[in-house]
């Protein structure tokens, strides 16, 4: 089995690291910064240290390999799909890891379906440099059986979501809702705590109550609570609002939740609920979408 990446960054390098050490021993590989004269260097370096073989034609990578993963920016997923779509083999496997939107992804599927060759969304959630090629990866369209067959066996640890392209996709965009919104809470947490002199009592106090449950329990209890107590909390966070503008310092993600918080106020669910918090997180999810419906 001949793997190929178009696209030789990080995730190129550490999948291809990592695939190495498990036997598979044809790799080649094709970027478009080959001959770059700052990025070229590291390419070349990180293509020999993985016993890559570096190809400077995307066509040539797509003659020989039965795998393909494109590896590129967003932004270039279906640029480079369209760019590529003369040289794809019948019946190769297309895989496309980049952050593309999940409406992306299912063009670029119909580009992949016009050669007869089959198409893998593929979503990476986890750290490269820690994971290598056995990062958890969620993967749907219709390739997705064929590419755990070939790849389970070299340790990869792919999960089927769906036949549907996109799907896999949706997961990382959502997921990222949270692993890079919640970077952007913490410093405007941590830089009001050091400002206040206060972080090792209030870093203390959220430890206690975050360690105590697990994430999920966490969760439901903040999301169900605050479902009957929104315009209250709008208007505590409202206090923090100001303290942070008095101290001159930035209160954006701050702003949005409050924002966020009045506007589930406006559902008015403590009187949906009869004043007693729901059970599950999902209730309140499916009231606010009823009465958007209904306003709507």
């Amino acid at each position: 089995m001949k793997l190929g990446f178009i696209g030789f960054g990080e995730a190129a390098f550490e999948l291809s690291v990592g695939l190495k050490g498990e036997g598979l021993e044809i790799i080649f590989a094709h970027d478009v910064m080959i001959d770059h004269p700052t990025y070229g260097p590291q390419i070349k370096e990180r293509a020999a240290q993985a016993q890559v073989k570096l190809l400077y034609r995307p066509e040539e990578v797509l003659k020989q390999v039965d795998i393909v993963i494109v590896a590129v920016p967003a932004d270039k997923g279906l640029e480079v799909s369209e760019m590529l779509k003369p040289f794809i083999k019948k019946e190769c496997i297309y895989v496309d890891v980049s952050a593309s939107t999940p409406i992306v992804k299912q063009k670029i599927n119909i580009n992949i379906q016009e050669k007869n060759a089959f198409f893998v969304d593929a979503a990476m959630l986890g750290p490269l440099p820690v994971y290598k090629h056995k990062v958890p990866i969620s993967a749907s369209g219709n390739g997705v059986d064929r590419l755990i067959s070939l790849m389970t066996p070299y340790g990869m640890d792919i999960t089927k979501v769906s036949e549907k392209p996109g799907d896999a996709s949706a997961v990382k965009l959502i997921r990222s809702i949270y692993m890079k919104g919640v970077v952007a809470l913490y410093l405007e947490l941590l830089e009001a705590s050091h400002e206040f002199n206060v972080e090792q009592l209030v870093l203390d106090s959220i430890s206690e109550t975050l360690d105590s449950k697990s994430f999920r329990e966490t969760m439901n209890r903040l999301v169900t609570g605050t479902s009957i107590h929104a315009l209250r909390r709008s208007i505590e966070l409202d206090g923090s609002i100001q303290m942070l503008e008095a101290s001159n310092l930035n209160s954006v993600m701050s702003k949005a939740a409050k924002s966020k918080l009045e506007t589930l106020a406006s559902f008015n669910l403590k009187e949906k609920f009869k004043g007693q918090k729901p059970d599950h997180w999902l209730d309140v999810i499916k009231a606010c979408k009823e009465d958007a419906a209904v306003n709507n």
